[in-house]
């Protein structure tokens, strides 16, 4: 895996750098991203596209392929999971037991 504080690439596209820090908290700790985040880990291509910048709209295959090949599948793919992800991981933060 990548350094999470470094751009990702994947082919031509690529996670800028400021993204990384909310990919990696959201990843290590549980913390709920921005709206665009949210989008792309709850794979809601309108809501994504709905609330990226022009850098990250054109460079949306990065982050596909991102959490794709290289997060948990368990962390991504609907709303669901990325909540069950997040509370998961602010229970580890806190010594939450289940």
């Amino acid at each position: 895996m990548q350094h999470l504080n470094t751009q990702y690439k994947f082919r031509e596209w690529y996670i800028p750098s400021r993204m990384m820090s909310g990919i990696r908290k959201y990843i290590e700790h549980g913390i709920i991203p921005g709206d665009f985040l949210q989008a792309v880990i709850s794979n809601d291509l309108p809501g994504a596209c709905g609330h990226a910048d022009q850098e990250n709209l054109a460079n949306l295959p990065a982050y596909v392929a991102y959490f794709y090949n290289e997060a948990s599948s368990d962390c991504w793919g609907t709303r669901n999971a990325m909540l069950a992800w997040a509370k998961m991981k602010q229970g580890e933060r806190f010594n939450v037991l289940p």
